[in-house]
């Protein structure tokens, strides 16, 4: 299964990754987005990523900062997408905003959870196409849970428990509940 190559392992969960839930063409597959947000000594913090589009980046940071109160403006940030893959897709918002702020508070996303959300500006949560076929994929690979907008119709998610957003500040919420339930990484 190709989603496997593009996701890591969950064996020892990291702060700083999540697993978003896209399609190339019109097939679901499951990625991994790594983040690593860290003070940074220069003036002007860096802002470096392989496989996401550095503007897009820019604007998650902001929606970030300006909707969510999440200050991340004096650190150094890299993001990833695992397995050298290039995302174009804004349903990948949500999974580099969770990305991103896990390191921040040293937690991690719980293992086992598909992410696949657009942020607008506003700080809402929209909802993408193919669901269905994301959370079939999510389930074939025993994720868990899905977290999605909550206008998004969830057919097909037998076995999964779903999650539905409607702001960035749902995240927030939602991941300092993962905080309190889940064991803080040093």
């Amino acid at each position: 299964n190709p989603s496997r190559l593009f996701m890591g392992s969950n064996e020892r969960p990291t702060a700083g990754t999540a697993v978003f839930a896209g399609m190339e063409g019109t097939r679901p597959l499951l990625i991994e987005v790594q983040a690593l947000v860290s003070p940074s000594p220069l003036g002007t913090p860096r802002r470096t990523t392989v496989g996401w589009d550095s503007n897009r980046l820019a604007m998650i940071l902001a929606v970030l900062e300006a909707r969510a109160g999440v200050s991340i403006g004096n650190n150094d940030v890299y993001l990833n997408v695992a397995g050298g893959l290039r995302v174009r897709e804004p349903a990948a918002d949500l999974a580099v905003a969770a990305a991103l702020r896990s390191p921040l508070t040293g937690t991690v996303i719980p293992p086992g959870t598909a992410i696949f959300v657009e942020i607008a500006l506003s700080g809402m949560i929209r909802p993408v196409g193919q669901t269905e076929a994301r959370l079939k994929e999510a389930q074939k690979l025993g994720l868990k849970e899905a977290v999605i907008a909550c206008t998004a119709d969830a057919p097909g998610a037998k076995g999964l428990r779903v999650k539905s957003l409607e702001t960035i500040m749902d995240l927030v919420a939602w991941s300092v509940a993962q905080d309190k339930g889940s064991r803080r990484i040093a």
